[in-house]
């Protein structure tokens, strides 16, 4: 199993990566404010990669339930200096968390490797046609509505199958504007647009969503249903927890905040499992 991107082509088959988060907001719901300024953002990353991250994602608009949409303007002056920065500093692949067309292009141009669209090509009618044409790496993730309306009674008949069957879309999208199998990566959207018992759901058949031999990745870090499960406000060991279930399930990237831990937490796993 590869992932291509423009600078490498990753072999996933016994190795998983480890996506460290990095959010230059001031109201993302865990670490919103913490790394606005980009000197904070990009000392942090430096960090991450010292802790074994191997992929860092930018984002420049939050995406938590409620978030109110950023302009295109402000989310570059947000992540463009940080993405040139980091791409000077450091040797992670470098991801942009966007669902806009030219901010995917200009952050490509200034050093990205990937594009992280949480909605899967639907926001923006541009952004197939900009992956194919720098060759950036691509994940398409499975979102119900928007981030301002996707926790307004999220409904499914068949959580898992509407996923799949919504993620194929995406997929024949993608391929249909140029982009290269290889380069995609499905992400079936923990939390964005699904209850406790959906994203319960979700988890218990990750296996589901390697469509077409497709790698998958994970994002549960720190998100509020893992509080509603254990009643505790601290969300990291539970986010180290499912690190570690998520690679038996067969998932090869998680995207994480406290890239430590979720390093340790998948390499134990891996050596566990391998044979």
């Amino acid at each position: 199993m590869t992932w291509k991107t423009p600078r490498h082509t990753l072999d996933l088959t016994q190795r998983g990566l480890i996506m460290g988060v990095l959010n230059v907001t001031p109201d993302s719901f865990s670490d919103g404010g913490c790394f606005f300024d980009p000197d904070t953002a990009v000392a942090r990353a430096a960090e991450m990669e010292s802790e074994g991250a191997d992929i860092l994602d930018i984002g420049g608009e939050s995406t938590r339930p409620g978030a109110e949409a950023v302009g295109l303007a402000e989310e570059l002056r947000r992540v463009l200096p940080v993405v040139r920065s980091v791409r000077a500093q450091t040797q992670c692949l470098i991801s942009i968390d966007t669902t806009k067309a030219a901010a995917a292009a200009a952050a490509i141009e200034a050093g990205a490797d990937i594009i992280n669209d949480i909605s899967g090509l639907r926001a923006d009618p541009d952004m197939a046609a900009v992956a194919a044409r720098t060759g950036a790496g691509l994940v398409l993730m499975h979102m119900q509505g928007t981030p301002r309306t996707m926790q307004h009674q999220p409904a499914y008949q068949d959580v898992v199958h509407e996923i799949q069957t919504s993620l194929r879309q995406c997929i024949d999208a993608a391929l249909a504007a140029g982009v290269a199998r290889e380069a995609i990566v499905l992400d079936p959207g923990i939390g964005f647009g699904k209850t406790l018992e959906h994203n319960l759901a979700i988890l218990r058949r990750l296996d589901a969503f390697s469509l077409d031999g497709r790698p998958v990745l994970l994002g549960v870090s720190r998100k509020s249903f893992l509080g509603k499960i254990t009643g505790s406000a601290d969300r990291k060991w539970p986010t180290v927890a499912l690190t570690s279930y998520a690679c038996e399930k067969g998932v090869r990237i998680l995207r994480v905040h406290d890239v430590k831990e979720n390093v340790q937490s998948l390499r134990m796993t891996e050596a566990i499992l391998r044979e």
